[in-house]
């Protein structure tokens, strides 16, 4: 059964600024509690999983924001009608996301922990709005932002052959 006493996740405001991470997240919790079906298309599910399903969903919406989908019954239309609105963010986000990844340097930074924060935030936006960044694209972001006068450090670490993005960032660590 649903807790209607705690939130899982963050509710989605009015202004719909977290949209996607929220459509994840809720996405998610339906699928382990079992109603992940219900936001499907062409589902054929129970009454009373449709409307856990929504009492779920607008628990997690800022209270503006449940009155501007107050009519809405079924947790299909529900999705669907709250995708197509906020549909604009990846277009907002994604070219912003690839700005910042353009023009992110490790050079930049003071601390390799402050970069590969920002490496993630950055990652996890492009991720979230369908863009496909594997361990290649992330390591070769490293190696082609060494500052200049490291040139004989880049082609060192090019060398030792990573594969992983993460084993690299715990050798810059160390080092």
């Amino acid at each position: 059964m649903l807790n209607l006493t705690e939130h899982d996740f963050w509710a989605l405001d009015i202004s719909k600024k977290i949209y996607l991470a929220w459509a994840l997240d809720a996405e998610i919790h339906l699928n382990a509690k079992g109603h992940g079906d219900t936001i499907k298309e062409g589902n054929v599910t129970s009454e009373q999983k449709n409307e856990k399903t929504m009492i779920f969903l607008r628990r997690h919406l800022h209270d503006d924001l449940k009155n501007e989908y107050l009519t809405l019954k079924y947790p299909q239309s529900f999705w669907n009608s709250l995708k197509e609105r906020c549909k604009h963010k990846k277009t907002i986000i994604l070219p912003k996301s690839r700005y910042e990844w353009t023009h992110l340097r490790l050079q930049d930074f003071k601390f390799v922990t402050s970069y590969n924060s920002v490496v993630f935030r950055i990652t996890s936006q492009l991720k979230l709005c369908g863009e496909k960044v594997t361990e290649e694209y992330m390591l070769e972001k490293i190696f082609s932002t060494f500052h200049a006068s490291n040139v004989l450090l880049q082609q060192q670490y090019r060398e030792k052959g990573f594969k992983k993005y993460s084993d690299l960032i715990s050798c810059l660590l160390v080092t």
